[in-house]
């Protein structure tokens, strides 16, 4: 049997659970922590308390819901946070990241055939970090500021999430469980973008301006237009903030759910999936993010070329269809003026974007090996920070930290091809089908990142967790044995 056909249900809680000590502890505790909030804080904390230690055990039990928590999180409230100050406020998704990681580590002490699992790539994306912080300590002088060092820190245990997805994904059933969750939490992020877009702007205002209590902003631009013109196209942002980090979350799920959609044996039950595909590119499409609607298009073309060759007919057919609405109906009129206004360069946000990469390739020039870090530029006529993933790391970690990124990125899908053409010999179509949508994923993902920089910024650690997240699925689904069924 294969080392990764184990059951993702831990021993470790089976193990915690016949100890009567231990589970009188766990009452105490629990009693204790639900008192404590209910006596000293508002009343709602101690039923929070109570929440948070029964989601715990839940994980305890199965890795899989700390899977489904962190992908929550991620794809629907990514910048939630615990309700109230301290020193180091941290997001409920590196909380569920740590839970997740703490979780697995300790199952590997309890269960004596446990081996933790790392993989060459796994290895690989250590050294890419081991870059990170070197550049991270030599652009603060080894001094950063605290906002800096917690902003590291969430982009590190984002990237970690590798990890804790290949020591988790063991079997069929959990690379099914991981799957689902992905879909559904971008379905339900994008039917959440959608009814804001509809309701009138101040009611959807009010409701943004409620998350503060959590993290979110309050004020400034909390409702998103283009060219930050209330008097033009209003932008979905769901609960991203961001409206362009949004569309590249959409993108990159957007690619599985649509492979998935078309596949033999997908996921979910086929009219869902469609359903849900619809619902998420539709607010793609709102976000009136060029970046992600050419990283939907490019995943779309790479699908049809390896492997599903029908869908050229589909796009053939949805192109005419977008022509026909837009020649005759004058239909898309606006966000066509728009993608052409940004091919030429003659739009504010691209003319911006134009000296963003002008800029880096200034600093690149400047500090070529190890970059900037984190930080702010060294220098004053320097400006650090660029829309496009690829010139963001060889500006924050030097060539060495791009070719280390490019190297990975090529090893992997290098690897993948190897296993899906294995797969596809085998007759295992279920096998092939997953490894095309996480790779369609990907090239989506890659192909924002020509426009954008948020799968590598470290204040968008939830585009981190599902870049590397995703990398990890497909590495998992490498290991499982072969299965013909």
């Amino acid at each position: 049997m294969s080392l990764l056909s184990h059951s993702p249900r831990d021993d470790l809680a089976i193990t915690l659970g016949r100890s009567p000590l231990i589970a009188a502890l766990a009452a105490v505790l629990l009693g204790v922590i639900g008192g404590a909030g209910v006596a000293f804080g508002p009343f709602w904390l101690g039923f929070a308390a109570l929440a948070a230690l029964m989601g715990v055990y839940a994980l305890l039990i199965d890795t899989r819901v700390g899977l489904a928590a962190v992908i929550g999180i991620a794809t629907i409230i990514p910048f939630a946070t615990l309700p109230f100050r301290a020193v180091v406020t941290p997001t409920l998704l590196t909380l569920a990241l740590a839970a997740l990681m703490g979780v697995w580590s300790l199952r590997l002490l309890v269960r004596r055939d446990e081996r933790l699992i790392v993989t060459p790539i796994g290895l690989a994306i250590i050294g890419f970090l081991g870059i990170t912080l070197f550049a991270f300590l030599l652009g603060s002088n080894a001094s950063p500021e605290p906002s800096l060092i917690h902003n590291y820190v969430k982009f590190v245990m984002a990237t970690l999430f590798f990890f804790s997805v290949v020591n988790c994904v063991r079997n069929r059933e959990t690379v099914r469980w991981v799957i689902r969750f992905l879909i559904i939490g971008a379905a339900l992020s994008a039917v959440i973008a959608l009814v804001l877009y509809v309701i009138p702007d101040q009611l959807a205002l009010q409701i943004l301006v409620s998350f503060g209590r959590i993290g979110y902003p309050t004020e400034g631009r909390v409702l998103r237009y283009v060219e930050d013109d209330p008097n033009g196209l209003m932008r979905a942002i769901g609960l991203s903030v961001d409206p362009n980090s949004f569309g590249g979350m959409l993108a990159l799920i957007g690619a599985l759910a649509a492979t998935q959609a078309v596949s033999e044996r997908p996921a979910l039950p086929r009219r869902l999936l469609l359903i849900a595909t619809g619902a998420i590119l539709l607010a793609l499409f709102l976000t009136y993010s060029r970046a992600a609607l050419g990283g939907m298009i490019v995943a779309a073309m790479y699908v049809a070329t390896l492997r599903y060759r029908r869908l050229w007919w589909v796009i053939l057919a949805v192109g005419a269809l977008a022509a026909a609405l837009f020649i005759g109906l004058g239909i898309g009129e606006r966000f066509v003026e728009r993608v052409v206004e940004g091919v030429q360069f003659r739009d504010r946000a691209n003319q911006m974007r134009l000296a963003e990469y002008q800029n880096a390739i200034a600093i690149i020039q400047a500090y070529p090996v190890f970059g900037i870090g984190f930080g702010q530029a060294p220098e004053i006529d320097l400006v650090a920070g660029v829309s496009s993933i690829y010139l963001a790391i060889a500006q924050r970690t030097g060539l060495v930290g791009l070719a280390a990124f490019l190297s990975i990125i090529a090893w992997f899908f290098a690897r993948n091809w190897s296993v899906l053409r294995a797969a596809a010999r085998s007759g295992d179509e279920e096998r092939a089908a997953w490894l095309v949508a996480l790779q369609a994923a990907l090239a989506a993902a890659l192909a924002v990142g020509l426009l954008d920089h948020y799968f590598f910024n470290i204040e968008f650690s939830h585009m981190s967790a599902l870049l590397w997240g995703t990398v990890g699925l497909a590495v998992a689904i490498e290991g499982l044995e072969e299965e013909t069924d």
